[in-house]
């Protein structure tokens, strides 16, 4: 999740910047700890599979790099997070904390092990769900803000990658995760900063001016999603996003809705009330029929179109992410000529890398009107590898991506990596092919071609593909944003306000 970034005043140097974040030193965690294979990549910190070597117990362990912190609030952010995780610790629906620790170059928060995938991946591997499997989830995640707000923290981020299951089990316990957006409050508090994930944010955190309501209106987000496999507020960017969000009218009309209960609309349409004063609060929910009555929550599988569209979203996004890495890798020396030289122009220390203070004086010396928030997004959508710094070959994928891949060589280019055998159309078995070559595991490639084949004729010609690449992300909240929250948010108040 990225963070708003730090005023211009308060640009990281020696003496702004704390040399900690722990107020105190602790013990070096690979002696307690043998650290094993990637488990995720977050904005600022990458997540561990741990075994402690004590009792060969496993756990998670998530390492932020310090040099990704770069003024004093940063620093406080991490620890205010710590301090949030151990103050929710015993909840049986809350990630469990088991340890912080801290070395000269990272921070480490070893914490349970969720090995049961999010709750997103976990309804689409499902196949089908029903409306009581609905309630029964969203009874959890809904528990989990109620016990938030009494013990005055606000989450600030729900959404269905923060729920994990604790194991493969089909009745595993669902468990909230990354607090990283969190915040302590007292009650008549109101906060300003526009934080959170664009289909999930609440319209008063647009308006900046919110307080604990904005979580249920996540939280309805989220059901609604259960519910239909898309998004109640929905657009091709995100500023169409943020006016759906601030005026656009909920679709119970369109399939599955015709089939699916009142009484799951009437808690949507609360919990998805504007006026955060007359939604419900994460306690009505828990009380509402729906949630508490099983026989009115029937125990019937929606229609199957709901799971389509849900694979077809996150295969969208991993088809896209693929060709862009392609496209930063295949680039000829022509068409990398001028970025290679505001690589070098950046680079003002010539040390083969760019921080983001080379990055904002850079780009500002080339004349450039981006916004510093943007600069963020770009710095953070850029470092791949989660250094802290921008090298070469991540400049350029960043660049390209970007300049919203305008150049029409740049996606021959990347279908022609797909389409390995010359034949001017991209097969599933070659794109089986090409996500056993990235790494990607199942990525729902049969929905993939029959959202992208127009012609319905099985495979995807270059026309098709340069339609899909070139159309807006429609991810279900897998990009999530501080930054660029605020790049686009002006349009829509605009709008709103007309």
């Amino acid at each position: 999740m990225t963070k708003p970034p730090p005023s211009s005043s308060s640009q990281p140097n020696s003496s702004s910047r704390p040399s900690s974040v722990l107020p105190y030193k602790t013990q070096n965690l690979k002696e307690l700890y043998q650290i094993g294979k990637k488990l995720g990549q977050g904005q600022f910190g990458t997540t561990y599979l741990c075994v402690e070597k004590s009792t060969g117990l496993r756990y998670a362990c998530k390492t932020i790099p310090k040099r990704k912190l770069l003024c004093k609030e940063d620093y406080e952010d991490v620890y205010r997070e710590i301090q949030i995780m151990h103050h929710l610790s015993e909840h049986p629906n809350v990630v469990r904390i088991k340890g912080a620790y801290e070395d000269p170059v990272f921070v480490h928060l070893v914490m349970e092990l969720c090995a049961g995938g999010e709750l997103f991946d976990r309804i689409v591997q499902k196949g089908h769900y029903t409306e009581r499997k609905a309630a029964q989830l969203i009874k959890t995640i809904v528990g989990v803000v109620e016990a938030c707000h009494s013990l005055g923290v606000m989450h600030r981020d729900l959404k269905p990658e923060n729920f994990l299951f604790l194991n493969e089990d089909e009745d595993a316990a669902l468990k909230a995760t990354d607090f990283g957006l969190s915040v302590f409050y007292k009650p008549g508090d109101t906060f300003s900063d526009v934080v959170g994930s664009p289909y999930y944010v609440a319209p008063e955190v647009l308006r900046k001016y919110y307080g604990p309501e904005a979580d249920v209106w996540s939280a309805g987000v989220i059901l609604y999603i259960l519910l239909s496999g898309v998004p109640p507020f929905w657009a091709e960017t995100e500023s169409g996003i943020f006016r759906q969000i601030l005026q656009g009218a909920l679709d119970f009309e369109s399939e599955p809705w015709p089939c699916i209960s009142e009484s799951a609309k009437d808690l949507i349409r609360n919990m998805l009330n504007r006026n955060p004063r007359k939604r419900f609060t994460a306690h009505e929910v828990l009380c509402h029929p729906w949630i508490v009555d099983d026989k009115v929550a029937p125990d019937r599988p929606l229609d199957s179109a709901v799971l389509s569209r849900l694979k077809q979203f996150s295969a969208m996004n991993k088809l896209k992410k693929m060709a862009l890495r392609v496209i930063a890798e295949r680039l000829s020396e022509e068409e990398i000529g001028g970025l290679k030289e505001l690589f070098k122009m950046i680079d003002t220390d010539n040390s083969g890398t760019i921080t983001f203070d080379e990055l904002k004086n850079g780009l500002r010396r080339v004349g450039s009107e981006l916004m510093e928030s943007e600069i963020r997004a770009l710095m953070d959508a850029a470092d791949i590898d989660n250094n802290g710094t921008i090298d070469y070959g991540e400049f350029i994928a960043a660049t390209v991506h970007m300049n919203k891949l305008e150049r029409e060589e740049n996606l021959i280019s990347a279908f022609s990596f797909f389409d390995k055998d010359s034949s001017g159309y991209i097969t599933i078995d070659e794109l089986q092919q090409a996500c056993r070559d990235f790494g990607l595991s199942d990525v729902h490639l049969d929905e993939m071609i029959r959202e992208i084949d127009q012609n319905n004729d099985g495979q995807i010609d270059y026309s098709e593909f340069a339609a899909m690449m070139r159309t807006g992300n429609g991810g279900i909240g897998r990009k999530t944003m501080r930054n660029t929250l605020r790049v686009n948010l002006g349009d829509a108040l605009r709008a709103a306000e007309k």
